[in-house]
């Protein structure tokens, strides 16, 4: 093997070890900004917490849970004010949605303490919706 195509597999590995370890480090980070819960558990909080949809306006339309609001990631930080920190923030979105992650981070760093996210999303609710 030359030279130039080690350099090249090393490179290669690099990259893919750099990308590896950003991952990690963002999962961990949101991780620690909130609890990610099952539905028996997201469905024995709702009753005292604050339920956020974090999806599109139109896909909330067609569908949410009973009780949600909709708070899309673009405008979550104005929205911020229209939430209780003495009480349960309960996030969802789309199955592995991205969106959820990155307002459960703007929670944390608001000083929400009480942050929890529905394993699954929507698509893997059982409860009731509108």
């Amino acid at each position: 093997m030359s030279q130039a195509n080690l350099m090249g597999w090393i490179l290669i590995a690099l990259i893919i070890i750099a990308f590896l370890g950003w991952f990690i480090w963002q999962y961990l980070r949101i991780r620690r900004s909130a609890k990610f819960i099952s539905n028996s558990q997201f469905q024995e909080l709702m009753h005292n917490g604050q339920i956020i949809d974090v999806r599109s306006s139109t896909t909330f339309q067609r569908s949410h849970i009973l009780g949600a609001r909709n708070f899309q990631l673009q405008q979550f930080k104005d929205s911020l004010s229209a939430l209780r920190k003495d009480k349960p923030v309960l996030l969802y979105d789309n199955f592995r949605g991205q969106s959820v992650g990155k307002v459960s981070l703007i929670l944390k760093k608001a000083g929400f303490t009480e942050v929890y996210i529905l394993e699954g999303g929507f698509e893997n609710w059982d409860g009731k919706t509108k």
